[in-house]
This record gives C-alpha cells, sequence and structure tokens, in this order.
C-alpha cells in the first residue's frame, strides 16, 4: 500500500450508518459511531494529549453528509450537529487499518469511566 494512501471509493450508507472506503481494492466499513468517538477534532481529542474527551452515548449517531475539503480530507456532518473534525486521508486510513484495535482501546476506556454502551438496535 502507497505510504499516503487516498481511498479511490468513498459511499456513505445513510440506512446502515456506514461510511465505506476503498483502498487499492481493499474495502473497509467504519460506522458513524466508531468516526464520531474517533473524531479528529479539538472537542474529542483536547488541545494536547491526555486532554481527550470520552465520547458516551453515540451508539445511535448518524451521517447526514460528507464533502471533500481540497485533495486531502472529508468533512463528516453527524446528525447530532458535530461537523468540526476533518478527517484526513492518512487519518482515515489509519482509522481503517486499526479499526479492531482502536474500537477495543475505547470499549476499555469505557468499561474504566463506568459506561456501558446500549446494546445494538
Amino acid at each position: 500500500m502507497e505510504a499516503n494512501p487516498v481511498p479511490s471509493e468513498i459511499q456513505l450508507h445513510k440506512l446502515s450508518r456506514t461510511l465505506e472506503l476503498v483502498y487499492e481494492g481493499q474495502q473497509f466499513r467504519l460506522t458513524a459511531e466508531f468516526l464520531r468517538v474517533n473524531s479528529p477534532s479539538a472537542e474529542v481529542q483536547g488541545h494536547g494529549p491526555g486532554q481527550e474527551v470520552l465520547q458516551v452515548q453515540k451508539e445511535n449517531v448518524g451521517i447526514s453528509q460528507i464533502e471533500p475539503v481540497g485533495h486531502y480530507a472529508i468533512k463528516i456532518y453527524f446528525d447530532d450537529g458535530h461537523d468540526s473534525g476533518l478527517f484526513s486521508w492518512d487519518y482515515l486510513h489509519h482509522l481503517c487499518v486499526n479499526r479492531d484495535q482502536i474500537w477495543h482501546q475505547y470499549l476499555d476506556k469505557l468499561m474504566a469511566a463506568g459506561y456501558e454502551r446500549e446494546s445494538d438496535a
């Protein structure tokens, strides 16, 4: 895979609340919840190490739209009003290839904070 992979295809599936990305024939699906809790925005990531804000109650969030930002990113509009994170091609690719590890770390943080996710409807 190239150093700075750019997806050849991006499809928003509103009903299943997923974003599908294709890199050199490899297909990935990221849920809206996963993208929302891993938004690169300062609201989620904070302004420095250790300032991350744990996102809770995002189980049913959806994506209302996506739009390109130059030739380097997309802006995702979530239906809970969040739209301040720019998802660069590099960051999206990182989320795709490390999805399982990132998701398990998130679930561990939720458990440590005493929060229990709603079961999937």
